[in-house]
């Protein structure tokens, strides 16, 4: 499901690309000529198979894997062994495998369960499922004890799609909790405390996140992305990223189709209006009136659109959670509850309260300031530049493209000090920091939208002025969307792309010299090049029946199985991404 990079070392490099190195006795070009005293010819040909994006760019299937958990490059085996056991005691229906990244030096657990492990947990989950037709038809919670009820049970295959199977293993990983006095490292851990969310905000665990699958994802950019005028797939988008990101889609499809009601009364009327100011008058309250009952109407419609599809998708009747677990991110005193007796951390409130009223506020306030003068002083940029005589017509628009980059650039600054300030504020539940943070943000980016548009409509009331930084505004920030959707993206690939290359060719000519005249390019014949921490010392191992100087029952205790490359065995380690063979 994982889509693992070829420059990750999860496929080998296909056939020799570019021109052949000259024949011998022709002169070759300075540079090459030190390259080739100094590594021989065999680096650069290797060159060529590390510098192709292309080559980077091939992907492999990794298969039996559903959730996805990357450590650090400096995780130690200790920490590797130690959370690897407490899942494999605490959840005994995950199926682990540890792998090794070759050139990040990265470990992973790839992290899947077996069809009859996920039914017990869509059964603790809670999981709604469609019943059969003879059985009432609808909707319920899966019950191990009535599956005969549920439609396509018998299929493995059928029965539960990607986004379901992910949720449950990420319920099971989100409640995996420790025992009262457990420690690791220095993370002391509360007894009956999530380990997982916590050792991801220490930076211990560097990410935990669900695998795609490429082949719903190509149906889907075929029925979804690359169609035009066509109804979304909705049913196919909710079964694939869950019920919020379909809900968010239904929506935008909503208000788009909306849209076009008042676009076409608008046209209509702006075309019969007369050029006096008493038709213009009249022509905008008519046209305010019709977007008040339009409004009233869209909304009541997306209540009844909103409840259909929370019922078709199982949402409408879902109880809340009834007690939210503290944030991850919370730290405090340790004391005992006065309500459950158990440990707990404590933030005093006024700690809060004095940190808000002397740090957050007059920040704020700051920022808002400083909007404001940089706002004004945009304005007596644009009184010089049409102050001066001869210039081009696009001079005049200068001083508000600069507004424009000044807001964006402003929100994106202001955005990182207020998630700041809000981890400073050190919010116990997940629901008041949301809260807290939303208010901040929505508050600075009103101000920082609106202000200049509220100073020329309402204190300067120059009409042509705030259709001109209307229309600049909004232009630049759909540009500069698309900038951040599109360009930015492709951009860090490229770079990431070219830092995995030079970081290839690094290695290789590493390898070069150690190998002392071996040649370096593609490994064939599936020859299994681990490298670094438990890979490396697991090299050749299995047959000696220790791991770098350890007992094989230490192998054992990882839980490590037959290497993923024809050839050498790396010590029973999994090591597909170790592996270029």
């Amino acid at each position: 499901m994982a889509e693992a990079a070829s420059g990750a070392g999860g496929t080998s490099l296909e056939g020799e690309r570019g021109k052949r190195p000259p024949p011998e006795g022709e002169p070759a070009a300075p540079a090459s000529g030190v390259l080739d005293k100094l590594f021989g010819k065999r680096l650069l040909q290797a060159g060529r198979y590390l510098v192709s994006h292309k080559a980077w760019m091939k992907t492999v299937p990794t298969e039996n894997c559903d959730v996805l958990m990357t450590f650090p490059d400096t995780t130690d085996d200790h920490t590797l062994l130690w959370l690897l056991n407490h899942i494999r005691v605490g959840i005994p229906e995950l199926i682990v495998q540890v792998r090794h990244h070759r050139h990040t030096r990265a470990y992973a657990f790839f992290v899947t369960a077996t069809y009859e492990s996920l039914l017990r947990g869509a059964d603790e989950l809670g999981l709604r499922k469609a019943v059969k037709a003879e059985f009432g038809g609808g909707t319920r919670g899966f019950s191990c004890e009535e599956d005969f009820i549920y439609e396509n049970v018998e299929s493995e295959l059928r029965f539960f799609t990607s986004q379901e199977r992910q949720s449950i293993i990420r319920f099971w990983l989100q409640n995996l909790r420790a025992k009262q006095g457990e420690a690791l490292h220095n993370v002391r851990f509360l007894e009956d405390q999530p380990i997982i969310p916590e050792l991801a905000a220490r930076g211990i665990i560097q990410q935990v996140f669900p695998v795609h699958e490429q082949r719903i994802l190509n149906r889907l950019m075929k029925s979804w992305v690359q169609a035009v005028c066509e109804n979304q797939p909705l049913d196919d988008i909710c079964d694939y990223f869950g019920v919020k990101i379909a809900m968010y889609f239904a929506w935008l499809g909503f208000y788009t189709s909306a849209m076009v009601y008042p676009a076409v009364f608008g046209s209509v009327l702006y075309t019969f209006t007369e050029t006096d100011q008493t038709s213009r008058d009249v022509s905008c309250v008519v046209f305010a009136l019709f977007n008040v009952i339009w409004s009233t109407l869209f909304l009541e419609e997306w209540k009844r659109r909103g409840a259909e599809l929370a019922y078709k998708w199982g949402t409408l009747d879902s109880p809340g959670e009834a007690v939210e677990e503290p944030r991850p991110q919370f730290r405090g005193v340790r004391r005992i509850s006065p309500i459950t007796r158990a440990e707990e951390f404590y933030y005093p409130p006024w700690k809060r309260l004095l940190f808000q009223l002397l740090v957050s506020l007059p920040l704020c306030l700051a920022c808002l300031l400083c909007v404001f003068l940089l706002m004004l002083g945009c304005f007596q940029l644009q009184e010089l530049v049409l102050s001066v005589k001869g210039l081009p017509r696009l001079a005049r628009f200068l001083p508000k493209v600069m507004l424009a980059l000044i807001v964006s650039v402003s929100a994106e600054g202001y955005k990182k000090l207020a998630i700041w300030l809000n981890d400073m504020e050190n919010y116990r539940l997940e629901s008041a920091y949301e809260k807290h943070l939303i208010i901040k943000v929505v508050l600075f980016q009103f101000v920082n939208s609106y202000l200049s548009l509220f100073y020329i409509g309402f204190y300067l009331k120059d009409m042509e002025r705030l259709k001109e930084l209307l229309l600049v505004l909004s232009l630049s920030q759909s540009l500069e969307r698309q900038l951040r959707a599109v360009l930015v993206p492709l951009a860090a690939l490229r770079f990431r792309l070219l830092l995995l290359s030079l970081r290839g060719l690094l290695l290789a000519a590493r390898a070069k010299v150690r190998a002392g005249g071996e040649p370096v390019g593609p490994r064939r014949g599936g020859q299994c090049g681990c490298a670094g921490g438990l890979a490396r010392r697991a090299e050749g191992a299995c047959a000696e029946g220790i791991w770098g100087g350890r007992p094989a029952s230490w192998c054992r205790r990882l839980g490590t199985h037959t290497a993923g490359c024809t050839g050498r065995a790396c010590g029973g380690v999994e090591t597909r991404w170790a592996c270029p063979g």
